[in-house]
């Protein structure tokens, strides 16, 4: 009876974010712990509602055909993986560049940004690609660890250039636009594989890394392209019907199962009806745990705006009387602590209903705060504990010999610097998130 008055008596905010985080605490799911802490707060928080609104409100989070883009967006990133379409997209790359003194690194960078324009996953693109090339890049002499981290940071750019899952999740609760958000996503993602490029072109005449003496005719690299042009065609599919207006990212998402199927089934034939069942079912497996995620999520944050602490919250921040600058360093380091645990779906469908009323307050562009949101939960898949693409690329490297998760984190160091450098400049710089739809 103590602890129940002790309950009663706190406020209901408290009560939703405590018995949330005793839940993760624990080891209760994520998307469990966020219905929790809502109903906890229903049942003991005094806010005269009916527990039945909290069902009300995750299936209320769902009705939005924006979140169908994610369930797409998914299925045809594992049938374009399944399909050969990545594949022939890494050769293209490679062919390019693969005769350059640490050639295949950076065939490795442009081909996680050509299949970022595919997945918008990053741990999806760290097995994708790394599965296609670290083996071979290990055989040729490639240092093991270095290339397993530059792998773990240039799977990043697989949520930052478009399409992008969680860009679609940030405009979904904020109602930003999404192909502005695409947009500037695009101009970010290049910069950051520039970037990376470079740093990998350093390395590899400080270290002596190999190159390909394999010299290829014109003829060989025009089949080679010949060959790609299907899986090239993929991207423009996608971003062309969204940038042209012609389609939502929704309809371009659906768009690109069907490409996706056709190619892999009529051009490439490297997938069969049958394989097609396998690759659904891992797809609405993948896809329903997100939207579980973000179904609950509805739940807590409705919670927590009725029960007027996102007032008070709001109010709090404002009243510290902070610049937009120092606002936003403030919320990027909330975020980049919270992707060092939480994964980033979960931390923006958390984290954004709470934060972004403050950011409007403050009058910071819908864009900035986005990619500020988006970027951060990235560099969160790098960072330990909860790593998914340092943890993919373990998998990746037990084709050669297992490396642990620690030698991969201390040889990723070098290009996750390069990256989060990129992001600090997003923090501090509103017109370098927004120049190009202004």
């Amino acid at each position: 009876m103590e602890f129940l008055d002790f309950l009663l008596e706190l406020d209901p905010g408290i009560l939703l974010f405590a018995v949330f985080g005793i839940c993760i605490f624990i080891g209760v799911p994520i998307a469990m712990s966020l219905g929790i802490g809502a109903l906890a707060a229903v049942l003991f928080g005094d806010l005269g509602v009916s527990p039945a609104v909290i069902a009300q409100r995750i299936f209320g989070g769902l009705q939005s055909t924006a979140i169908m883009a994610i369930a797409f967006f998914i299925l045809a990133g594992n049938l374009m993986a399944s399909g050969g379409i990545s594949r022939r997209i890494v050769n293209f790359a490679n062919c390019l560049i693969g005769s350059i003194r640490g050639g295949m690194s950076v065939a490795l960078v442009l081909a996680c940004a050509f299949f970022a324009a595919l997945s918008g996953s990053a741990p999806a693109t760290v097995v994708a690609i790394g599965s296609m090339l670290y083996a071979d890049m290990v055989r040729n002499g490639y240092p093991e660890a270095d290339i397993a981290g530059l792998l773990v940071v240039s799977g990043g750019l697989g949520p930052i250039i478009p399409p992008s899952i969680i860009m679609v999740l940030y405009c979904t609760l904020t109602g930003a636009s999404v192909s502005s958000m695409f947009t500037e996503g695009m101009m970010i993602g290049i910069v950051i594989m520039i970037v990376l490029i470079a740093e990998v072109l350093f390395f590899a005449k400080r270290e002596n890394w190999p190159k390909i003496e394999v010299k290829r005719s014109a003829w060989e690299v025009f089949k080679i392209f010949l060959d790609a042009i299907p899986a090239l065609l993929t991207p423009i599919i996608i971003l062309g019907g969204i940038y042209s207006g012609l389609m939502t990212p929704t309809e371009s998402a659906a768009i690109a199962c069907v490409w996706a199927m056709i190619a892999g089934i009529l051009i490439y034939r490297e997938i069969s009806i049958k394989d097609l069942v396998p690759i659904f079912m891992k797809s609405a497996k993948s896809s329903a745990m997100i939207l579980f995620i973000i179904a609950a999520s509805t739940a807590f944050s409705w919670i927590f705006t009725y029960s007027g602490s996102s007032e008070e919250l709001v109010n709090f921040v404002i009243g510290l009387n902070l610049n937009k600058v120092l606002f936003c360093l403030v919320i990027a380091v909330i975020l980049l602590i919270f992707g060092t645990f939480m994964e980033g779906t979960a931390i923006a469908v958390l984290l954004v209903p709470v934060l972004w009323p403050m950011a409007k307050t403050m009058g910071i562009h819908p864009i900035h705060f986005g990619m500020i949101v988006c970027i951060s939960n990235v560099i969160g898949t790098m960072t330990p504990p909860v790593a998914v693409n340092i943890f993919s690329a373990v998998q990746v490297t037990r084709s050669v010999r297992e490396l642990k998760i620690g030698d991969i984190a201390k040889a990723e160091m070098p290009y996750f610097i390069g990256y989060t450098a990129v992001f600090f400049l997003c923090v501090f710089s509103e017109w370098f998130c927004t120049f190009l739809i202004k």
